[in-house]
């Protein structure tokens, strides 16, 4: 019995990887944007929600969200971007989701956004090793 190392998807490989890409990053998309368009509610929603130096973190946050991860998306400097996106998503979610400090309604939905963080690292873990495929600026 010849043993199966990996299973290989073919060319749809690449397309996969792409979809994957644009999966992973949609969401720091989504809501990077606002912050990006209302800077000043994001520091004081930095400050508020003890972030650490509340106007770097914001500038941080915008960067990560919007450029990086369009970055991500066409596939360029994909495989630095997504080790530096796993510390930034597990960051956030020590900082922004630290359900083990709080009490009442707030812990159930922040524990789950901290693990959400947490899966998320483990997909950019995954970019990190795979790399972007043959549909990004890395493989041009």
């Amino acid at each position: 019995m010849q043993s199966l190392r990996y299973f290989e998807f073919g060319q749809s490989r690449h397309l996969l990887l792409l979809i994957a890409r644009i999966a992973i990053v949609l969401l720091f998309i989504i809501f990077g944007y606002p912050k990006m368009l209302g800077f000043s509610g994001t520091v004081q929603y930095m400050a508020s929600s003890g972030a650490p130096l509340p106007t770097l973190s914001a500038i941080i946050a915008i960067i990560m969200e919007v450029p990086a991860a369009i970055l991500i998306v066409l596939g360029f400097f994909t495989r630095p971007l997504a080790v530096i996106f796993i510390f930034y998503t597990l960051g956030t979610a020590v900082i922004g989701h630290h359900y083990w400090d709080m009490s009442g309604d707030a812990v159930v939905p922040n524990m789950i956004n901290f693990y959400k963080n947490v899966s998320i690292a483990g997909a950019f873990i995954l970019l990190a090793i795979t790399g972007p495929g043959a549909i990004s600026l890395d493989r041009r």
